[in-house]
């Protein structure tokens, strides 16, 4: 009795897991396949800005404005005509004297020096055995002549000097010109005029600080610098004997 129930018993249940299997496999292929859940996007989405009925609406922004063009390089300016330049026609009495225009060396005489620019110059000439010339010019647009004399004679010395007699002196000046040479003194009877060639004596004595001039079939003259300067004495002592050998026969 027992055996029978038991077996009754064992049989209800297997017949009842079986049905459950059969149940459960039906109930999974009737049901569909869900679809795969679509990949969050990295970026989030921005959000619609909505308009708050307690915020005002942000104004948009201005368009940007285009950029100025770059401003077009200055004109440049216009370059005021040259002035005319000058010519100089140069020459000397004394042939090959070498000319300087503003110490630069343009040739020997005669010559001709073109382009110079208007304006103030120097111009320097030299020639052998005889005094350099210099000469401010001012020179304009066009041509100009220049004659530099060198045997012409060019003497004018002035000399304040103290006439020492045998008894007291005298004051006055000697001016020496190329037409002579003359005293001039309140003193009638010492004053007086010569040209270079009737000067008998024409000498200096440095340490004697004395300049003594003896005119032909006349009178001596023993002068001294007012102020014992020997300097001043040898100066005009040489400008005039330089003077005198240009007329010496």
């Amino acid at each position: 009795m027992n055996r029978r129930v038991l077996a009754v018993a064992a049989f209800c249940f297997a017949l009842v897991i079986g049905l459950l299997v059969i149940l459960s496999s039906r109930r999974t292929s009737v049901e569909p396949e869900k679809p795969a859940a679509a990949p969050a996007s990295t970026a989030p989405r921005a959000a619609s800005p909505t308009a708050s009925p307690d915020r005002p609406t942000a104004a948009p922004r201005p368009a940007a404005r285009a950029a100025k063009p770059e401003s077009s390089a200055p004109e440049p300016p216009v370059a005021e005509a040259p002035l005319e330049s000058g010519t100089l026609r140069i020459d000397a009495d004394v042939p090959k004297a070498q000319v300087f225009i503003d110490r630069q060396f343009v040739g020997t005489t005669p010559l001709t020096a073109e382009n110079v620019k208007p304006g103030t110059h120097q111009v320097n000439v030299t020639a052998e055995g005889f005094d350099g010339i210099a000469q401010t010019i001012d020179v304009e647009p066009g041509p100009r002549d220049l004659t530099f004399r060198f045997r012409e004679v060019r003497l004018d010395a002035t000399l304040a000097v103290v006439h020492k007699h045998r008894m007291g002196s005298c004051q006055g000046r000697l001016v020496a010109t190329a037409d002579g040479i003359r005293y001039e003194t309140a003193d009638k009877d010492d004053a007086f005029t010569a040209s270079l060639n009737d000067l008998e004596a024409f000498e200096v004595d440095y340490q004697d600080k004395n300049l003594r001039i003896k005119l032909r079939k006349g009178k001596q003259f023993d002068f001294t610098d007012p102020d014992g300067n020997a300097d001043r004495l040898f100066v005009f002592h040489r400008d005039v004997e330089k003077a005198r050998q240009r007329f010496a026969p």
